[in-house]
């Protein structure tokens, strides 16, 4: 019996997520882990289409450098051949950290693009939404908001995560609001 209700307090405690305040790529990582969690917990899935196309990508590109690295021609002489690898690395994601699809049941909606930025050596987060298809009809402008990280974390970098949910969860209502419309 004494299992069984260890094993129910473990499953109903959630672990703190603590980071270093000092990296910000380790703060950047967990709040754009909270925000596709908070993101998918509002009922948007994961669209893991484009992951797995970088995925893809990935390995043309790592084949692409092995053939390059063992070309028989050397550096002048190959140049097209590295323009041509080098124009294969572009991406449409730049920034993004979710792509979804729409809410299920929703004919009016494209899927969202959640992408964030936070710039080295600042402490200004930058959240947009925006549609994943921005020249549908359905499409809604982008929304976004740029707070410092420094309201979302405690002294000893762990996520005040109701703060949090709660400027995350404000900036998808902002997203989801119908656009006014001008007479």
């Amino acid at each position: 019996m004494t299992t069984a209700a260890a094993s129910s307090t473990t499953t109903t405690v959630k672990s703190t997520k603590k980071t270093n305040l000092l990296d910000h790529h380790s703060i950047k990582h967990i709040l754009d882990e909270y925000v596709t969690e908070i993101v998918t917990s509002r009922g948007y899935t994961e669209d893991v289409k484009l992951s797995n196309t970088r995925l893809l990508l990935g390995t043309i590109i790592i084949v692409v450098a092995l053939v390059a690295q063992f070309y028989p021609k050397k550096f002048p002489e190959n140049k097209n051949f590295l323009i041509g690898s080098i124009l294969i690395i572009y991406t449409k994601e730049k920034n993004a950290i979710l792509f979804t699809h729409p809410l299920s049941g929703s004919f009016s909606s494209t899927g969202l693009v959640v992408s964030s930025k936070l710039p080295r050596f600042s402490d200004m987060y930058t959240l947009t939404i925006a549609s994943a298809d921005p020249k549908s009809i359905s499409a809604k402008p982008p929304v976004e908001f740029t707070k410092s990280v420094t309201k979302w974390f405690t002294k000893d970098g762990v996520l005040v995560e109701g703060l949090f949910w709660k400027d995350v969860d404000g900036l998808i209502n902002d997203y989801a609001r119908e656009p006014k419309k001008s007479k």
